[in-house]
């Protein structure tokens, strides 16, 4: 993947996502500002974390929502509508361990039969990492501050409050790998 993929991303998410919903919008441009940043972990993966990054969230979009799920949404859509890389749709169906959520959905056998898990630790934690230190706004955060502010948007009850506490661990644990590996590269 390389720059034609960013750059198709780019214009797919912008078309989907920032006419209906500018703040999800702004979330997704810093999520893929994140990538570009951290993706030199990646060597030739770089490409797809950053398109990842930027497709995340598509499933979001008021015509994609069939599911009600956004990453089995935007997933299904990359695959039927754009025949987009396999390793992209299942990076954007299990981002941010979505598989937990999709337990608590009720979706989890539909999710991991369509899209199975990427084997592939380093590009997941990465774009977990990018999607858990950027606000709702697009700006920077920690994950710690970023789960936080889930849990006060959705509420401790809600089925994004249930998984979010369930997913909490992983999310640092896998933030904080992707720390260590950033802090091993050459400067």
């Amino acid at each position: 993947m390389g720059d034609l993929t960013e750059e198709w991303a780019t214009q797919v998410a912008e078309a989907e996502l920032s006419g209906t919903l500018p703040r999800r919008w702004a979330h997704t441009q810093g999520v893929a500002k994140r990538a570009v940043e951290v993706s030199q972990v990646l060597g030739q993966d770089a490409g797809l974390l950053v398109a990842a990054a930027t497709l995340h969230d598509v499933g979001y979009a008021p015509r994609l929502a069939v599911a009600g799920f956004h990453p089995l949404d935007g997933a299904r859509f990359l695959r039927d509508e754009h025949g987009a890389d396999e390793r992209l749709t299942r990076l954007v169906a299990n981002h941010s361990f979505a598989l937990m959520e999709a337990e608590e959905r009720g979706l989890r056998q539909e999710l991991a039969t369509e899209f199975p898990l990427l084997e592939d630790p380093l590009l997941v934690d990465a774009l977990v990492y990018c999607d858990m230190t950027t606000t709702p706004d697009g700006g920077r955060t920690t994950a710690k501050e970023r789960v936080a502010e889930i849990l006060g948007r959705y509420g401790d009850d809600s089925v994004v409050g249930r998984f979010i506490r369930r997913a909490a661990s992983e999310i640092f644990a896998a933030a904080g790998r992707l720390e260590v590996a950033l802090a091993a590269q050459p400067r």
